[in-house]
């Protein structure tokens, strides 16, 4: 299985455990969304935040969620993105509630 099979066959358990952070909207970027991800790469994921929550919220999502994926995650607010590659990322993030798998190997939406 690769990593978009993965995450889209586990994509509920990241959408409860990101909730139980206050996370909502949680978008995926990066290597999985271009079909480039490899078993080096990590997941990337785009939140955001209820109101009154902190750092904490967003580090307890990140391990938790690297509980459930058994590997490297990156999970970044929009107001958290480098300033670089921020267009880019809002560009190509993709609603994880959202995503199938195409043929050609690329997160589509709904």
């Amino acid at each position: 299985m690769n990593l978009r099979e993965m995450v889209a066959m586990r994509r509920d358990e990241i959408i409860k455990v990101a909730a139980q952070h206050g996370a909502r909207n949680v978008r995926l970027f990066g290597s999985v969304v271009r079909g480039e991800a490899d078993e080096r790469s990590d997941v990337d994921f785009l939140v955001d935040m209820e109101s009154g929550r902190s750092l904490l919220d967003l580090g307890g999502l990140l391990m938790d969620l690297k509980d459930v994926l058994g590997r490297d995650v990156d999970v970044v607010t929009e107001k958290g993105l480098n300033p670089r590659i921020r267009d880019r990322v809002l560009r190509e993030a993709v609603a994880l509630r959202g995503i199938l798998e195409s043929e050609s190997g690329t997160c589509s939406r709904r």
